[in-house]
């Protein structure tokens, strides 16, 4: 709650100080927000139904049997090859991983999930591949997988 006040208050600090600068463009950027966030909101509405079906068959326990309660290394480590072979947006894992967390799931696994998922590019691998090479994307995916982990736990030791 403290969090989203803070950022609400210098959202709308930054607008104040956008508008002393120039309202015109100020106006402007306003309207192309309030579209953009027209165009969003089916989807988000979407989202947030479908996790709740998705959650409505999927007890609480069963969560926290694969993605919480002890939290071994295997979990943190299956989350991260999930999000490694996943192509999800983010708009969609971000309310997953909050309704996953408030599920019983650890954070750890969450973290090393969502890491991953942005991280590593496995789905990309063939035109990361053409535009990098073999050795540049083999080494970057593997260290973003190895960070990711590394990410995890210091996420989850925080939390």
């Amino acid at each position: 709650m403290l969090v989203a006040l803070i950022i609400n208050i210098i959202a709308i600090g930054t607008l104040v100080y956008s508008f002393t600068q120039s309202s015109r463009k100020s106006i402007q950027a306003l309207k192309t927000a309030l579209m953009k966030g027209l165009k969003l909101a089916p989807w988000m509405v979407g989202i947030i139904v479908l996790i709740g079906i998705v959650l409505s068959f999927v007890p609480p326990e069963v969560i926290e049997r694969y993605l919480g309660g002890e939290m071994t290394i295997y979990q943190v480590v299956a989350a991260a090859l999930i999000g490694t072979v996943s192509m999800i947006p983010n708009l969609i894992t971000l309310p997953l991983a909050g309704s996953l967390i408030d599920s019983g799931a650890s954070y750890t696994t969450i973290a090393a999930f969502l890491t991953t998922l942005t991280m590593v590019g496995f789905v990309t691998m063939p035109l990361e591949i053409k535009l990098l090479g073999k050795k540049i994307t083999f080494w970057r995916n593997l260290l973003a997988f190895f960070f990711a982990i590394i990410i995890a736990v210091i996420i989850g030791a925080l939390m």
